[in-house]
């Protein structure tokens, strides 16, 4: 996220260092998810488990955790109380690239807006190297076989840069990766932040990283917004639809974050996403899922956790996000709800 440092800062007073809140995200109205415990964390990518078994969340790092490694959050109670488990990895891990001259990202504290994606029993995890207010940002790609740092096979290996951007020479910011598979098996990186807005480029299992000779190509923009406020992309396949969700305007500002979540959708995976009245969102198309509301300033950073069947109207859709809880000073929140879909397809979430 653009504005990781800055928020970091203004709710959580120097250092960067932010509140761990507990209990109180906002109620769907269905279900208490993530209502308890530590739910302290930004750009949160959620794994639902099935029946028995535990959810993990994964989120911006904090620079005294970890060497500012993501950090975990776990329930082991279908999603409702969460606690923390730890950094995605220590200071003896940290990605060597990063702090390099020659293929590193000046200045970066933490990792920001980790994803997380299963295939063929392999976890890859995406992560994004950058600092505030710049495109010198990378996105970098480890891969482990678990996502709990609890058990003995935990670790992740690092495998350096899947995408980077540079200021001067690349009109996108390289930054809140979000994968999808097609229909066919594809692998699809969806990503970017301000600048160009959001980009897509295709992957190749079993890499994790670009085609070879692959170019970004942008799917989503804010025509005459100022600074292209758009950022955080995630792509999930539903009844024969892929739904872009994006996070609009500004993030980590407490109190004073105008963040809000919004969604497009298309037939193809390459686009065009449309909104529910038919614009574009090349053309600053979206349509509202969840804004302000009541003591919820500011949703936004969001992912969807699937259980079932990807692809299935039948399967359960789980909405992660942050918000900035106003009765907290604005502290960075968990909020998860489970998507409602009415009978055109489209989804929303129930206010708080």
């Amino acid at each position: 996220m653009i504005g990781l440092i800055a928020g970091l800062l203004a709710v959580g007073g120097a250092g960067g260092a932010y509140v761990m809140t507990r209990g109180g995200a906002p109620s769907s109205g269905t279900t208490d998810l993530a209502s308890a415990g530590d739910l302290g964390i930004h750009d949160p990518a959620l794994v639902a488990g099935g029946d028995g078994e535990p959810w993990f969340v994964y989120g911006t790092g904090d620079v005294r955790q970890g060497f500012g490694a993501p950090r975990i959050l776990r329930s082991d109670d279908g999603g409702v109380t969460w606690a923390e488990a730890g950094t995605a990895w220590d200071q003896a891990g940290d990605p060597e690239w990063v702090r390099d001259e020659a293929t590193g990202v000046a200045g970066v504290e933490n990792y920001w807006a980790p994803e997380l994606y299963r295939h063929d029993g392999t976890w890859y995890l995406y992560y994004s190297a950058s600092t505030f207010g710049s495109n010198d940002s990378a996105i970098g790609l480890a891969t482990g076989t678990t996502l709990d740092p609890a058990d003995p096979d935990y670790g992740w290996e690092d495998h350096g840069v899947v995408v980077r951007s540079t200021p001067g020479e690349t009109h996108y910011n390289a930054i809140d990766p979000g994968v999808v598979e097609d229909a066919d098996g594809t692998p699809w990186l969806f990503f970017g932040s301000f600048w160009g807005g959001i980009q897509l480029v295709p992957l190749e299992w079993p890499s994790g990283k670009p085609v070879d000779g692959a170019e970004p190509v942008a799917v989503a923009s804010r025509v005459g917004v100022p600074d292209n406020a758009i950022e955080a992309p995630f792509v999930v396949r539903r009844d024969g639809w892929y739904y872009l969700f994006v996070s609009w305007d500004k993030c980590c500002s407490g109190v004073d974050s105008t963040y809000r979540i919004m969604v497009g959708r298309s037939r193809e995976v390459t686009g065009p996403y449309l909104d529910a009245d038919g614009k574009d969102m090349m053309l600053g198309g979206g349509t509202e899922v969840a804004s302000t509301s009541g003591r919820m300033i500011g949703p936004g950073g969001q992912t969807v956790s699937v259980v079932g069947e990807p692809g299935s109207p039948s399967s359960a859709y789980y909405l992660a996000f942050h918000f900035y809880d106003g009765d907290a000073g604005g502290a960075p929140t968990l909020a998860v709800r489970e998507l409602e879909w009415d009978g055109e397809g489209w989804p929303s979430v129930a206010p708080g």
